[in-house]
């Protein structure tokens, strides 16, 4: 469905510019989850003429099976916002106190990631803003829920949340939330974002640091 990220950024771009209002008092800030969220969000800030920022969920993992989410961490400000799968937590009988270390190492990276990505900016008002929180696409949907609660703690006007690719049933979850998703393609039939793009690489901290840069420099030193 995608060249790249880059390829979907712009095409999302062009549909959020149809379908956001813009002018008359309506002012957007646009939200990129880290790392691969942040190269889709790059187009679309540009396509919005939005100030781009970030918000860094991490996913909670399972004991011993770290890529497994049982649940999710945000930030709003300095509070924690954790979401957690009971689903998950009890079919895998996952202690209360390792729910405590977990959110509290995972705290910690947010903090150095935030730190390592804005490089001395400050981020960027939500409030009375139209926030779209944008990500390379959403596959359970937990660390993106932890990330439009944070945002929705910061009072927006509006909260959309927008993806290139989502599953369907994603969606209908979502909506069922009270949470807008707006994404370009919804599949029936969905393993990984990635086996919708013809490109989805890793991407690295310089690559989050140059788009970020691009569309807001660091204060100098």
């Amino acid at each position: 469905m995608f060249e790249d990220r880059v390829d979907a950024g712009l095409k999302l771009g062009a549909h959020l510019r149809a379908i956001v209002p813009r002018g008359r008092g309506a002012t957007i800030v646009v939200l990129a989850i880290p790392r691969g969220g942040v190269i889709v969000a790059g187009p679309v800030a540009d396509a919005l003429g939005a100030p781009l920022d970030i918000v860094v969920p991490r996913k909670i993992g399972a004991p011993g099976e770290p890529e497994l989410a049982v649940g999710a961490l945000a930030l709003a400000e300095d509070e924690e916002i954790a979401i957690v799968d009971p689903v998950s937590v009890t079919r895998l009988a996952v202690p209360d106190d390792y729910l405590r270390r977990e959110i509290a190492r995972q705290r910690r990276e947010i903090d150095r990631r935030v730190e390592a990505y804005r490089r001395g900016r400050p981020a960027e008002p939500v409030a009375d803003r139209t926030a779209i929180l944008v990500d390379d696409g959403i596959a359970t949907g937990l660390t993106a829920r932890a990330a439009a609660a944070a945002v929705a703690r910061l009072r927006p006007r509006e909260l959309l949340v927008a993806v290139p690719v989502a599953p369907a049933e994603t969606v209908e979850e979502f909506r069922g939330q009270g949470l807008r998703l707006v994404a370009l393609e919804a599949p029936g039939l969905f393993m990984a974002v990635g086996q919708f793009y013809r490109d989805f690489h890793a991407v690295e901290d310089d690559e989050v640091r140059a788009v970020l840069d691009a569309h807001n420099p660091p204060p100098a030193c």
